[in-house]
């Protein structure tokens, strides 16, 4: 690991402003990514920013219409609360699932989302249930926030604050992990929003997907065998030694119907 600054400040400002006066400077959440990536010496920024003193970016929030989730609260902080297990089971249930108890009691929702990892699973959530992402800066929608392989909508600077979810009428979240690391081979997150029906594929490709055709036909009928005969196009999966492009494709129509099973209970 090469040497380096250490902040921790109190404040959001105070974060903002010591990222912006250093020569390469990063964020600092649950450091799941950035921490390995700095002990193989792949990574040397001048200055690590951690955001896990200000106060104001931990905890969770639930109301009749919504959980929000601050950018710091932990994955099994959610998994374990009683009031998002009642509210959105399905996100309970992510959050719980998320490689194991030592990343879960250190990784944090803003700092995956932030990273945009493809194999990751609070993406799945997020995009699944239509969320909205708050920042330092503004607020952005699920739709308009994942951008491509390990790129968001994020502005140099910007910090995520807070997740705000809408509690749906129901929604199901099951994924097909690697055996070792539990990172999401294919994963899909079905939900009935107020909104309609949202499908959202994670793993599977280089960024989450909304799975325009499954939503449609979900809509008609909320059920597994809605999806009989939907195919999905290779072409557009991942392709690595852990499965290939043909393999995923099949995975996202057997994962999906998973979901939609989990949804109706």
């Amino acid at each position: 690991m090469y040497a380096f600054n250490y902040h921790r400040p109190a404040s959001l400002a105070d974060a903002a402003k010591l990222l912006g006066s250093a020569t390469d400077g990063k964020f600092l959440a649950g450091g799941q990514t950035l921490l390995p990536t700095l002990k193989q010496r792949l990574a040397s920024p001048s200055d690590l920013v951690d955001l896990n003193g200000i106060a104001e970016l931990n905890g969770i929030t639930v109301s009749g219409s919504s959980v929000t989730i601050g950018a710091t609260t932990r994955h099994a902080a959610v998994a374990a609360s009683a009031e998002v297990k009642k509210a959105i089971p399905a996100l309970a249930k992510l959050a719980g699932g998320i490689g194991d108890p030592q990343v879960r009691n250190m990784g944090t929702i803003g700092g995956s989302l932030a990273n945009n990892d493809p194999a990751a699973d609070y993406p799945g959530a997020v995009l699944g249930l239509g969320a909205t992402i708050h920042t330092s800066k503004r607020k952005i929608a699920a739709d308009d926030f994942f951008t491509g392989m390990f790129e968001t909508a994020l502005e140099e600077g910007e910090i995520i604050t807070k997740v705000e979810f809408p509690v749906p009428k129901r929604a199901g979240y099951v994924k097909f992990p690697n055996p070792a690391s539990r990172y999401v081979m294919v994963g899909a997150f079905v939900a009935e929003t107020a909104n309609g029906v949202r499908v959202a594929i994670n793993g599977a490709g280089p960024c989450v997907f909304r799975h325009k055709e499954m939503e449609a036909a979900l809509a008609k009928s909320f059920s597994p065998d809605a999806l009989k005969g939907i195919k999905t196009d290779p072409g557009s999966m991942n392709n690595d030694i852990h499965a290939s492009s043909e393999y995923r494709a099949h995975l996202v129509g057997v994962i999906a119907k998973r979901a939609v099973l989990a949804a109706l209970g």
